[in-house]
């Protein structure tokens, strides 16, 4: 019986991606927060190598609390901002971007660009997120630290060099965005409105800015 790869389907959602937004990489992995999160660890690592500890970063007020847990989680410090935005922010200085609530035809602007493909996001597979970006080292990257730290080969095979976590996109969630994907066709989605998401402001609450 010949060998199947399950997630040659995610590969494929992937370079569908890519393409659609005008990136050359995407990186699927389990959720918006998750992407968010791998980005602020590979732009930790390379800081760590010029002797770097803690840095601010910035972002808006009013935002989801994934996003300042990934912050504080991946060993930066969180300043609030009160920044009116749309579709998308930068978690700045990094050029990292939360692109959560916008999904449009060639948006891939530059840096880490982090999606969100949650229930209530344009491409609704659920749950589930990606990075967009050009820089092969990070797909290298970030691809193994979704997989615990592993390459796509048999366990017994693999070569252990890096610490990673279990953030990957599983196979179903990935046809059902292939899915999704190809359906969407030429169809102009507009960018959600930060108004409706309920968003608080999260300056107020003392456990991120402890």
């Amino acid at each position: 019986m010949a060998t199947v790869n399950p997630y040659q389907v995610t590969i494929d959602f992937e370079n569908a991606l890519a393409e659609y937004c005008g990136s050359k990489y995407a990186v699927c992995v389990e959720s918006c927060t998750s992407a968010l999160f791998l980005s602020l660890m590979y732009r930790r690592m390379h800081i760590a190598r010029g002797g770097a500890q803690f840095m601010d970063v910035k972002i808006p007020s009013r935002t989801y609390p994934g996003v300042p847990c990934s912050i504080i989680h991946s060993g930066f410090r969180v300043v609030f901002k009160d920044i009116d935005w749309q579709g998308e922010y930068e978690l700045i200085p990094f050029n990292i971007w939360d692109s959560a609530l916008r999904f449009k035809r060639g948006m891939y602007h530059g840096g880490l660009q982090c999606l969100s493909f949650h229930i209530k996001k344009q491409i609704c597979i659920g749950r589930g997120g990606a990075i967009l970006t050009d820089d092969l080292e990070a797909v290298k990257w970030l691809r193994k630290a979704r997989f615990d730290g592993r390459d796509p080969v048999p366990l017994q095979q693999d070569n252990f060099t890096m610490l990673g976590w279990n953030c990957y996109m599983t196979p179903d969630q990935s046809a059902r965005g292939l899915q999704l994907l190809q359906a969407l066709g030429d169809r102009e989605l507009p960018d959600l409105e930060v108004s409706k998401q309920g968003y608080p402001d999260l300056s107020k609450f003392d456990i991120y800015t402890q």
